[in-house]
């Protein structure tokens, strides 16, 4: 069956930067890409919902992306688009500016809602900023994930990731060189799994609520998706990052199968 939505094809400026996203990897890190979308999926609206734990992790989704032969539109803060070189890069791509904290925020959704109707896959982060978490767990997400996928019926898949919190410490750009000088020595492991698809069949948007309990059980799926790739590491990481603030006041507390 062909696809209902028309088909978004993605700039070459951005295809180039997924390219180069691997190549910088693989000089830093080993990538292991695991899991795919459906093939049922492709070509339609998509959501793809990462856990975010360094400023690392956009060079990493995109290197494993190109892996997946998937070019998303990124859901990104708009200080990026503020910046000179990096600002008019980002918008020749297509991604989608994101000003938290402002009362142009809700445009981000109509942006992304936009997007999604001509089939071009969102890449989000649903945490809102990289996680605090003491564990480097998931914290407790904003609604916007839901919302979108609520509104636009777009399915929702978990992307976990791991090890890119190795290569740039929190606090980049300070720190960055010493991060990268010593990734280049270690080439740490960097982990991404593509999930099942998230099942909100049963969250009706009219409901009240319904955002949040669409949130919850996106964190959930991500959580339950990041186990896996650090099975050696169930508590704390092993990499201590000296810059990482902690904080627990976002702390999500997982769905149990009686909740």
């Amino acid at each position: 069956m062909e696809a209902a939505h028309p088909s978004w094809r993605p700039p070459l400026i951005w295809r180039v930067a997924l390219l180069l996203a691997r190549v910088v990897v693989g000089m830093l890190a080993r990538l292991e890409v695991t899991g795919d979308i459906p093939a049922r999926l492709r070509g339609g609206p998509l959501i793809l919902a990462a856990n975010h734990i360094s400023p690392f992790d956009p060079i990493a989704l995109a290197a494993a992306c190109r892996a997946r032969r998937l070019a998303p539109r990124i859901m990104a803060t708009g200080g990026l688009f503020r910046a000179p070189l990096i600002g008019t890069a980002m918008r020749s791509a297509g991604h989608i500016r994101v000003d938290r904290g402002t009362s142009g925020v809700h445009r981000a959704l109509d942006d992304a809602a936009a997007a999604v109707a001509v089939g071009a896959p969102i890449l989000v982060y649903p945490e809102g900023r990289i996680g605090l978490d003491p564990g480097m767990w998931p914290e407790r997400g904003k609604t916007g994930t839901a919302r979108l996928a609520l509104a636009s019926g777009a399915p929702v898949i978990p992307v976990a990731q791991w090890g890119s919190h190795e290569v740039l410490p929190y606090g980049a750009p300070k720190g960055m060189l010493r991060g990268i000088a010593s990734a280049l020595v270690r080439r740490p492991t960097v982990r991404v799994h593509f999930g099942d698809p998230v099942d909100l069949a049963e969250v009706s948007p009219a409901a009240p609520g319904a955002a949040r309990l669409a949130t919850d059980r996106i964190i959930d799926a991500l959580t339950d998706t990041l186990v896996p790739l650090r099975l050696d590491e169930p508590d704390r990481p092993h990499h201590v990052d000296p810059s990482r603030p902690v904080d627990t006041r976002r702390a999500h507390r997982r769905r149990s199968a009686t909740d």
